[in-house]
C-alpha cells in the first residue's frame, strides 16, 4: 500500500458518495488507474463495502447503552454460541470481547429505557451471565471518526 492508496482511503471513509470521477480527481489519478487500486483495495480486503449513516435519533433511537458482561464461562463454544445470541439482537450495534474486569462490551442503540429493558431481558434469557452492568450514554462527544491511514 502506497501514498495514493492511503489517499484513496482517507477521501472515501470520508465521503463514501464521491464518483470515481471525483475520487480520481482528489488524488490525482485517471478513472481507469483509480478503478484498478479500488479492485485491488477490495480484492485485498482493505475496502469493505460502503454505506449511508443513519442519525439514530431522527428515527427514535435515542439511547445508547454501553453493557459490560461478565461470565463465568470461557470456553470457545460458549463464547461462539453467546456471540450467536447476541448477534440475533437487532439493536446491538457491536460486541467486542475485552481484557480485564469485564469479557465482553456491547454497544446498545435503542428507544428509551422500556427500549433497553427489552434487549437486557432478550440478552440475559438463555445465558448463565455472572454480571450485566449498563452504562448510558448521556452525549455522544465523537463518533466514527476516519481512521489515521496516513500514518
Amino acid at each position: 500500500m502506497d501514498v495514493i492508496d492511503r489517499n484513496i482511503l482517507d477521501v472515501l471513509q470520508r465521503d463514501a458518495s464521491l464518483s470515481q470521477r471525483e475520487v480520481a480527481e482528489r488524488v490525482g489519478l485517471s478513472q481507469n488507474a483509480l478503478w484498478r487500486r479500488l479492485k485491488r483495495l477490495e480484492e485485498d480486503g482493505v475496502l469493505q463495502g460502503a454505506r449511508m449513516r443513519i442519525d439514530p435519533a431522527s428515527l427514535g433511537l435515542d439511547l445508547t447503552v454501553f453493557v459490560m458482561v461478565r461470565t463465568r464461562n470461557h470456553s470457545v463454544e460458549w463464547a461462539e454460541s453467546f456471540k450467536r445470541h447476541v448477534s440475533l439482537i437487532p439493536q446491538v450495534l457491536e460486541m467486542h470481547r475485552i481484557g480485564g474486569d469485564w469479557d465482553y462490551m456491547l454497544k446498545i442503540v435503542t428507544s428509551g429505557m422500556g427500549g433497553y429493558d427489552q434487549v437486557y431481558r432478550r440478552l440475559t434469557t438463555g445465558f448463565e451471565l455472572d454480571t450485566v452492568t449498563g452504562y448510558f450514554s448521556m452525549e455522544t462527544m465523537l463518533e466514527d471518526r476516519p481512521i489515521d491511514v496516513r500514518g
